[in-house]
């Protein structure tokens, strides 16, 4: 039974201000595995000022001190690898397949920032104006649960990179892991105050940071809904924001594409982090002279998806986060059935063999519309809608017939003709046949799903404000 009953202010883990008491739940297993004592309003109070009092001296440091400062953040989170892993299995339940590389994607962020940093032009001659891109201010970072690491590293590395400081309100329910993190991140030696780290709940310690006037920027990854309270609340006084929301991904089989490839890259990036995950491709789209090959392939492959605990190497589905995200995913897929969609895979209830834990089988419906809710509305599960289009004019229709633009897939053979219909979906990111990410390449999304770019010196750009002196 792990008990987090500190937070991180001013470069010391203190106990906080606050006495409210969340439990700490094993998904996989439904079992209480701790509590966290949570922040309140003023300990959000207490991390922002910390925050602002560091901002003058860490505003002026140089590039080579930064650079230093994320390589060591870097090795620290590096070092303790197996522990930062092991948290995330236990209080997460991812699959090993993701768990294997998030504690290595995580500490990358702080090199790849690095490198950014090297060859980033804080000074520009642009005519008669010398232009500085200079830190805008003291910044607040709210971070989700289905990927605590990644997101919480990302931000700060971009923060260090620029020279502004930090408070950061991670996911309540990633409490064990946020703890261990911290620590790493404590190892690397910071100055005080550089960042701030608070356990809290969205409503009280985000609501704060959303606010309060010492706030310059706020950067916040998370649902739409609760995107538009954090720029209604930042509005008043002007903040900067960069929102990466929800998603709806258009995932795109074209007629030429090589089934025994797209096949099984379609399931990967509808399903990954077991559906999870703001990026999923949740919308597969095929033409109808395909559509009954495509749907007997999907529902074949899609038993390869194994659903169970992450001890297992073989499992690729792990459980939902909390009973309520369960629920949700549950109610999506009567809602499917409701709505007349076929059921061609999965459907309610856990799966099979699987008797507790907040398990949700993978689920595919075939025969659906654009304008039915399982199409329209983020599910945040591993529960796939397979849409039918008669030409590539269609398609495109469809794909962009969504409130979201986040990441879109391609799947085919012609290059030239899949870049050109790229160039035509409206988001933020287009993936071909399953490309590796890119952590360099700036990441955010059109229309509701977002305001602003992160990663790569298009993220960085979003951390600084220009200055120009005219002479």
């Amino acid at each position: 039974m792990r008990i987090i009953d500190k937070i991180y202010i001013d470069g010391q883990f203190i106990t906080p201000h606050g006495t409210e008491i969340a439990d700490l739940q094993n998904p996989s297993t439904q079992e209480k595995i701790g509590t966290v004592r949570l922040g309140d309003v003023e300990d959000a109070k207490a991390a922002i000022a910390a925050a602002k009092r560091a901002f003058p001296a860490f505003a002026r440091t140089g590039k080579r001190e930064r650079i230093a400062m994320l390589e060591h953040l870097s090795d620290a989170v590096a070092a303790r690898n197996a522990e930062l892993t092991e948290a995330m299995a236990t209080e997460y339940g991812a699959p090993q397949y993701f768990t294997g590389f998030a504690v290595v994607h995580a500490a990358s962020s702080f090199r790849h920032m690095a490198e950014v940093l090297k060859d980033y032009k804080f000074t520009r001659r642009i005519g008669r104006a010398e232009v500085t891109m200079q830190p805008i201010g003291v910044t607040a970072a709210i971070t989700p649960w289905n990927s605590n690491y990644g997101f919480i590293c990302a931000k700060l590395a971009t923060a260090i990179a620029a020279g502004t400081t930090i408070v950061i309100k991670p996911s309540e329910m990633s409490a064990v892991q946020t703890q261990l993190l911290t620590e790493c991140l404590h190892e690397a030696d910071l100055p005080m105050g550089v960042f701030n780290i608070v356990n809290g709940r969205g409503d009280v310690v985000g609501a704060e940071f959303s606010r309060h006037p010492d706030i310059a920027k706020v950067t916040f990854t998370g649902s739409t809904a609760v995107g538009r309270q954090v720029l209604r609340a930042g509005a008043e006084t002007l903040k900067r924001v960069t929102l990466e929301l929800g998603g709806k991904g258009p995932n795109i089989i074209l007629d030429d594409a090589d089934l025994n490839r797209a096949i099984p890259t379609v399931l990967r990036v509808g399903l990954m982090n077991s559906g999870q995950a703001c990026i999923a491709g949740t919308r597969v789209l095929v033409s109808e002279a395909r559509k009954a090959e495509v749907i007997e392939r999907l529902r074949v492959e899609i038993a390869t998806f194994k659903p169970g605990m992450p001890s297992d190497p073989a499992v690729m589905i792990g459980p939902m986060v909390s009973q309520k995200q369960y629920e949700r995913v549950q109610a999506y897929i009567r809602l499917g059935v409701d709505e007349g969609a076929e059921l061609i895979a999965g459907g309610p209830g856990r799966p099979q063999g699987i008797s507790h834990g907040w398990f949700s089988q993978p689920t595919i419906f075939a025969n659906v519309t654009n304008d039915m809710r399982i199409a329209r509305e983020e599910i945040f599960g591993p529960v796939l809608s397979v849409l039918s289009y008669q030409d590539e004019e269609e398609a495109i229709h469809i794909a962009n017939d969504t409130s979201y633009g986040l990441q879109a897939y391609l799947h085919g053979t012609d290059m030239e003709r899949m870049q050109k219909l790229a160039s035509r979906l409206d988001c933020g990111r287009v993936v071909i046949n399953g490309a590796p990410h890119e952590p360099l390449a700036p990441f955010g999304g059109m229309k509701q799903s977002g305001i602003g770019r992160e990663f790569g010196s298009f993220g960085l750009d979003a951390f600084l404000e220009p200055k120009a002196v005219l002479t």
